[in-house]
């Protein structure tokens, strides 16, 4: 089964190629339509691949956020660029699966966590 496609999507194929490398070039309109940068992100879900365009902004919005919460800790300097590197290097695949997990939400693939499944105390791991 393949994923749901948007209701407000224009679905479109193209057959293309796969080189000996695993490579695979993005036809020019599909490029051009999704806006493209240097990186793209893919996702594998229900046995399809989907390559889209890598959604930085909502990774600077986290790297922000880190950046921000170690100049609170007093960093600065070299030393606030050496620990905001190393903090983006560690927070960088967490970030890719809350995005992940987003679309397989939104996609019907995976239900949302409730409430209570959030703030109910877990009385198994406090024994």
């Amino acid at each position: 089964m393949y994923p749901r496609i948007p209701e407000k999507a224009e679905p479109t194929s193209k057959i293309i190629s796969i080189s000996k490398k695993r490579q695979i070039t993005i036809p020019q309109k599909y490029f051009e339509k999704t806006n493209f940068g240097n990186e793209a992100e893919c996702i594998f879900v229900e046995g399809s691949i989907i390559i889209r365009p890598l959604r930085s902004e909502l990774r600077e919005e986290f790297f922000d956020e880190i950046l921000e919460d170690l100049i609170s800790q007093g960093f600065s300097g070299k030393e606030l660029v050496e620990k905001f590197r190393e903090a983006r290097k560690k927070n960088k695949p967490a970030i890719g699966e809350l995005v992940a997990e987003a679309d397989r939400i939104a996609y019907g693939i995976q239900k949302a966590a409730t409430i209570n499944d959030v703030f109910t105390e877990d009385t198994e791991s406090e024994e």
